[in-house]
């Protein structure tokens, strides 16, 4: 069986809103469950204002890379959604509006009618407004949303998805399980950790660079707590393929010991 180097995912978020604190991001933890539940990780993930220099200088870079990459916020067609435009930018191409993209768009407003809210009159300047959602770089394709029709896009292996999580969320399961299928469940990596008391930090970092030199698949962690109510302790652990990982936190254990730490029950 060949084995698929999965690649690395990331997620931008995008909004002055959140770096301002007026709304708290909540975009973060379930993307780190939804890939969890395929099997797959999160890498890394940035914050943006919605500075659109700031957007473009963010994408350009990330567009070098072959992350996949989510990003959230931005794309919508008031004056501070930019990340459709940063995103052209950074590619270097033109925006235009994508013809599925005004399809449905078009079909929202017509549902819109039937329901008694706005008209179908896409000529009319707050539906030419709408249309707007449906400008993206040129190339990209649509990202279809169930909570309302009005899509995001995908170019470069890069989701661009509302900032609403009712609408986000379907989306980047969509993205996850239409686009990336091939990359769920590709690598079992397990995560092993204990508590040891009575030990610095600095007394336990010989092994764990020796840990990671033996192991080079397996990654070290050590998280100190000042104890609060309890005694001051260290997470000590590791995580990777679960063999390799057995191995290494039975090495971990007996070096901690062996360091003058003692192992919780």
């Amino acid at each position: 069986m060949t084995s698929i180097t999965v690649p690395r995912v990331r997620l931008i978020i995008v909004g002055d809103e959140i770096l301002s604190g007026r709304r708290q991001d909540k975009h973060f933890s379930k993307v780190i469950e939804l890939l969890g539940q395929r099997g797959m990780q999160l890498s890394g993930a940035e914050f943006v204002s919605d500075d659109r220099a700031s957007i473009a200088a963010v994408l350009k870079r990330s567009f070098a890379t072959d992350d996949i990459v989510f990003s959230c916020g931005g794309i919508g067609a008031t004056p501070d959604d930019q990340t459709r435009q940063a995103a052209a930018e950074a590619l270097g191409l033109d925006l235009a509006l994508h013809p599925e993209a005004e399809r449905l768009i078009t079909e929202r407003c017509a549902e819109n009618e039937k329901n008694g809210v706005g008209s179908a009159d896409m000529s009319l300047p707050e539906n030419q407004q709408r249309l707007q959602m449906g400008v993206f770089p040129t190339g990209a394709e649509i990202v279809p949303n169930p909570y309302n029709k009005i899509p995001g896009f995908f170019i470069r292996n890069h989701t661009f998805m509302p900032g609403f999580p009712v609408m986000a969320w379907p989306m980047l399961e969509w993205t996850l399980d239409t686009r990336y299928r091939q990359y769920h469940h590709q690598t079992v990596r397990v995560e092993h950790s204990f508590l040891v008391f009575g030990l610095p930090e600095s007394r336990i970092t010989p092994a764990l660079e020796a840990l990671e030199a033996r192991w080079p698949g397996v990654k070290a962690f050590s998280l100190p707590s000042m104890g609060g109510e309890g005694k001051p302790h260290i997470d000590l652990g590791v995580k990777g393929e679960h063999l390799a990982a057995a191995e290494a936190l039975a090495f971990l254990k007996n070096a901690a010991q062996e360091a003058g730490g003692t192992l919780s029950p």
